[in-house]
């Protein structure tokens, strides 16, 4: 049997302004209408696979339940990290948890946020995987380089294993461009991919063979653990995983086992980790532009123009990327970024929020567009799938107005429960206990005016809540 272990941790900034910490990259439509995630699981079709294990972030875990439910995977396990560890302690909790029954699976290790475009190659060097780590070997997919890259570590292989497959002989950093080159011209390197195949007991012997630590401190984790049946998360015990070395698995195995292998593949990959490596493989019109949402363009080529739901126009320019947001703009040329963290170190330090949100969140209930921010009133438009609920609460500091646009809201306010349809309206008073339920067919549209002197989220004392939420 294999395991596809699905690596979806991460708050990368390099693709700000659409990725933020709590919305990052691998949850992101870049490609396609699917986001990485569900691209990243929907490849693995047409393989003899079980249904995929994810691992993502504690903050991520209702955004990540929504796109496999979209998908229809939401009966895959769900562990949840309280803290990032890199890889090796990541893959050790999804070892541990896929032979607890005795388990011995084949774990296909794959990151969330990857390009594959031929699926068909992808598929064959699975396969041909397969009777390697079977035998016991750990086996990595070395992406056939196309350029002297310097963003990708490398693989230098060894000597060739039954036809398929090469010894690793070691791997290296990121190098400068003429080692790169170097590297290159050899045709001995491979760019790392950071995916692996191998037997889930393997690794755990490989594990407490050179970082026992790691071993130890999330086979404590993974011991305690919370499962929430309604969504498939499984939560570990946050002070043993916090206390776990970080470390990744290619500096806590791979580097030091005598085991490891790498069978070369070339199937159009991409880390997607610029906008450049965005504007590369999307596709373009007859002046090179990659456009995606309202864009007016003349006169204007090579450019990745992006925006969400605002006309962008753009005149007259050359080899720009240009991301629009509901909250923010991005103007960058093309060969400058790698600059982009430059923006996401300013936010941080001037302590704003644009690098940690979006003005639309995904709540479990649905999503919350934040219109209009003033210091004593908010306006914000809700979105409440069928069935979705708020939890039952109050709040000390604020008043809110619901305003129905479209579907049928069940409304409690103490004890009063009662219905609203499109363009009825209700009021709740400060300390007034409340709820919200679609009780509908179709999603519940309302505006949500909320004043007073305290409208940050702590105000919000759930009394009861759906989804696990404190």
């Amino acid at each position: 049997m294999i395991l596809p272990v699905i690596m979806a941790g991460g708050t990368g900034s390099r693709l700000w302004p659409m990725s933020r910490e709590l919305y990052p990259k691998q949850f992101l439509r870049l490609n396609s209408d699917l986001s990485m995630l569900q691209e990243t699981i929907t490849r693995l079709h047409g393989l003899d696979v079980s249904s995929p294990m994810l691992i993502c972030n504690e903050q991520h875990r209702f955004l990540a339940a929504e796109q496999l439910r979209q998908i229809n995977q939401l009966n895959s396990d769900i562990i949840l990290e309280p803290v990032g560890r890199n890889t090796a302690p990541a893959i050790a909790l999804a070892a541990l948890r896929a032979t607890a029954n005795g388990d011995d699976p084949l774990l296909l290790v794959l990151a969330a946020d990857h390009i594959i475009e031929d699926t068909n190659a992808f598929h064959l060097a699975i396969t041909a995987a397969v009777p390697l780590a079977v035998k016991g070997k750990l086996v990595t997919f070395g992406i056939v380089a196309t350029g002297p890259e310097t963003g990708y570590g490398y693989i230098q292989r060894g000597e060739a294993e039954e036809n398929v497959a090469y010894g690793v002989k070691r791997f290296v950093e990121k190098p400068n461009f003429e080692t790169a080159n170097q590297y290159l011209e050899s045709g001995e390197y491979y760019w790392n991919s950071g995916m692996f195949l191998f037997s889930a007991k393997r690794y755990l012997t490989e594990l407490s063979k050179f970082q026992p630590e790691i071993l130890a401190a999330c086979e404590k984790a993974i011991a305690i653990t919370d499962v929430d049946s309604t969504q498939d998360f499984i939560r570990i015990d946050s002070e043993a995983f916090s206390a776990c070395p970080d470390d990744s698995i290619d500096y806590a195995v791979m580097e030091k086992t005598t085991d490891a292998v790498v069978i070369p593949l070339n199937a159009g990959w991409n880390d997607v980790g610029s906008w450049s490596a965005l504007w590369e493989v999307n596709d373009k019109d007859n002046a090179q532009n990659v456009l995606t949402g309202d864009v007016f363009t003349h006169n204007s080529s090579g450019c990745y123009i992006n925006t969400d739901d605002t006309l962008v126009a753009a005149i007259g320019v050359k080899d720009l990327v240009i991301i629009n947001t509901k909250d923010a703009l991005l103007v960058i040329d093309k060969s400058h970024v790698q600059d982009v963290k430059k923006v996401v170190e300013y936010l941080k330090s001037n302590q704003r929020r644009e690098h940690r949100l979006h003005r639309e969140s995904y709540r479990p209930w649905g999503k919350h567009d934040k219109v209009v921010d003033q210091p004593r009133y908010h306006v914000s438009r809700l979105t409440v799938k069928p069935g979705g609920k708020f939890s039952l609460q109050k709040h000390l500091h604020r008043v809110e107005h619901w305003v129905v646009l479209s579907g049928t809201a069940q409304v409690t306010v103490d004890d009063n429960i009662f219905l609203l349809t499109e363009n009825q309206s209700t009021f709740i008073p400060v300390g007034t206990t409340h709820m919200l339920e679609n009780v509908g067919k179709i999603p519940l549209e309302l505006l949500e005016i909320a004043s007073g002197s305290y409208l940050e989220e702590d105000d919000i004392i759930r009394l009861k809540d759906y989804y696990g939420r404190c």
